[in-house]
């Protein structure tokens, strides 16, 4: 049981840990940058100018959608490898 609650601990370290991480995706060469945390927590949605001036509504929320889509998968790759990493120390036999 002690392994258990070691394994949880180090759970929540990780995942404290990925709140301190941000990645970011964007579309258009820049027009559009969305930032997250490893946590899929969405901290900054940037706009340039240009695009704003433009005033073309769907496709500015098209390229915010690419936008995210691309910084929530680098997030999903940054927890998946810090999760497995951890668990490699928990579960040695399992291949992670």
């Amino acid at each position: 049981m002690g392994k258990l609650q070691e394994m949880k601990q180090q759970t929540e370290k990780i995942k404290k840990r990925l709140d301190s991480i941000s990645v970011d995706g964007d579309a258009e060469d820049g027009m559009v940058k969305v930032v997250v945390t490893a946590n899929k927590k969405v901290t900054s949605i940037t706009i340039s100018n240009e695009l704003m001036a433009e005033g073309d509504k769907e496709q500015i929320e098209d390229l915010t959608m690419i936008a995210l889509n691309k910084a929530l998968a680098k997030a999903e790759d940054v927890s998946n490898a810090e999760m497995a990493g951890a668990a490699k120390g928990f579960l040695p036999g399992m291949g992670l």
